[in-house]
């Protein structure tokens, strides 16, 4: 696809020139090869003058304060409020996408707010955010923007989560994930057919990032699968996952079986049954795996945490209000002082359910007033 309207851009180095006059770009492993004017599959990295360049640095398609809960991650500072941001575009091709407006728009006045990387740091710190997540489309084509903002948010104490599809070439992946202390990945489903045929993407890659981020780097991890009726939800795929997750990356890497819903291109599909992803968290307690979750349905048991010492509720959740909390400030269960693996600092917040729309140009205008 060709620029209609070239925006301002920001040089990148994941990329190098084709003897016919191409330039490949680096970043994902679909190898994007593109001429001079030329968009990438992702629509937000393009060739422009011979390189490779970000053209949504600096530009959001909104802002707002969610529940850390929502991300889903349920074990990284449990209760506390996120400032979560995209830009636009994806470099996958999900039929089933259910951010479509976002990840898939190609108008460049989705990005309706825009924002410098210190800002973003100081609004998360103000507003009381204890974090900030790279969510609605994947950081990875952002990566240079999400980056920067993740220094900036080192500077001032706030964590940073990237919630992603992990489908990053190895270079560009050690850089990206050096600079996240926490990280949803979604592991769509398990097998290639899935993978190709839905997602326009390979298995293989994710699975390269998931093992990466286990055995190479201190990043809180989490997964998470939208179950899809009659696509990925057999018991065999899950019982085969589960058994890979537990092999591969131990028993204590929190995993969510989530509800899909009519959207995008997948509309002739019926939502998830309740019961399906009962069945699939069963399945992957079965195989070993300590900590598996229900979500986007009603699910108290399905969404709570167990102590895997004496298993008793040690975190309660009902949707995204916690019920109950009995850890430590370093995440031990108060009964039988087992340690419920993590990233716990302190007590709890209380940020629950809300959700929070955030304008950053009017937040700036008004002088960093909430």
């Amino acid at each position: 696809m060709a620029l209609t309207r070239p925006p301002k851009t920001f040089p990148t180095q994941y990329w190098h020139a084709l003897e016919d006059g191409r330039i490949q770009c680096d970043v994902c492993p679909r190898a994007c090869k593109l001429r001079d004017g030329q968009q990438g599959l992702c629509f937000v990295r393009a060739n422009v003058d011979n390189k490779i360049v970000l053209t949504t640095y600096g530009r959001s398609s909104g802002y707002c304060m969610d529940p850390i809960e929502k991300k889903p991650l349920n074990h990284f500072l449990p209760g506390s409020s996120v400032l979560s941001f995209g830009t636009a575009g994806c470099n996958l091709a999900c039929k089933f996408c259910q951010n479509w407006d976002i990840s898939k728009s190609r108008e460049f006045d989705t990005l309706a707010d825009k924002a410098m990387p210190e800002t973003i740091a100081k609004a998360a710190k103000q507003l009381g955010c204890k974090s900030i997540a790279f969510t609605y489309n994947d950081p990875v084509v952002f990566m240079e923007y999400a980056m920067d903002v993740a220094d900036a948010c080192g500077e001032l104490d706030i964590a940073t989560v990237a919630v992603t599809a992990g489908y990053i070439c190895p270079e560009p992946r050690k850089e990206f994930f050096a600079h996240m202390d926490a990280a949803n990945v979604d592991l769509k489903a398990f097998t290639e057919e899935f993978y190709h045929k839905i997602t326009g993407s390979h298995l293989e890659p994710v699975l390269d990032t998931l093992i990466y981020l286990k055995k190479e780097t201190n990043v809180w991890f989490e997964l998470t699968t939208l179950l899809i009726p009659d696509e990925n939800d057999s018991s065999a795929e899950i019982e085969a996952m589960s058994q890979w997750i537990y092999d591969n990356l131990g028993p204590d890497v929190p995993l969510h079986f989530t509800a899909f819903h009519p959207d995008w291109k997948m509309r002739d599909k019926p939502p998830t049954p309740p019961a399906t992803l009962t069945r699939a968290r069963e399945i992957a307690l079965k195989n070993g795996l300590h900590y598996v979750y229900t979500g986007n349905v009603h699910d108290e048991s399905g969404g709570s945490t167990y102590c895997t010492g004496c298993s008793k509720k040690i975190i309660g959740r009902d949707w995204y209000v916690m019920t109950r909390y009995d850890l430590d400030d370093s995440g031990h269960c108060i009964h039988c002082g087992t340690l419920c693996s993590g990233v716990f600092k302190g007590p709890s917040g209380d940020w629950g359910a809300k959700r929070q729309m955030v304008r950053l140009r009017d937040w700036e205008k008004s002088g960093g007033n909430p």
